[in-house]
């Protein structure tokens, strides 16, 4: 009784794809890798928006809360393609940590220019990153990750250009 209890709890991953298993394992295993960078764009972005401060407090405040609410619109979508393709996601923040490429910025007090070219540098670094999976996306033949890819390269880049825009008015 107890292992048909068991059985009947344990949850099925598996999803009806036409991707290969060794696509499924590879694309999903990029997407946790980027869910996971994109989460810490998202607590050091809203980090920054919280510790901003100086002349320009009010406008960059705005930025980085609006900046802040596009990367954690990108959470979603990450997880559940990797989801809708019959592959995992992360499950805490332990699973964050061991698998973000993007460092923490854990510092008492960052100047109010020093976070925006951190921020902009972790987006390039992020493009960077998005643009090796959509490779790999091209590489199985996994259009529709690639179109979602092409769509976050773009709104990285977007936040990219306004935090470049200020870093350079220095």
């Amino acid at each position: 009784m107890k292992s048909n209890t068991a059985a009947r709890m344990k949850p099925s991953w598996e999803t009806p794809t036409d991707l290969s298993g060794d696509a499924v394992v590879e694309i999903s295993g990029s997407l946790r890798k980027l869910l996971a960078d994109v989460f810490t764009l998202y607590v050091k972005t809203k980090n920054f928006h919280w510790h901003m401060s100086g002349k320009h407090f009010r406008d960059y405040h705005l930025l980085l809360d609006e900046q802040s609410d596009q990367i954690f619109a990108m959470t979603d979508e990450i997880a559940e393609r990797a989801r809708k393709i019959g592959g995992t996601t992360i499950h805490s923040i332990r699973d964050i940590a061991e698998h973000q490429r993007l460092k923490d910025n854990n510092a008492e007090f960052v100047p109010p220019q020093d976070m925006l070219a951190e921020l902009r540098a972790d987006s390039l670094q992020l493009t960077r990153e998005l643009r090796v999976t959509h490779k790999l996306c091209e590489k199985y033949d996994d259009v529709a990750t690639a179109s979602l890819i092409e769509n976050w390269i773009d709104e990285t880049e977007r936040r990219t250009w306004f935090l470049s825009e200020i870093v350079a008015d220095r």
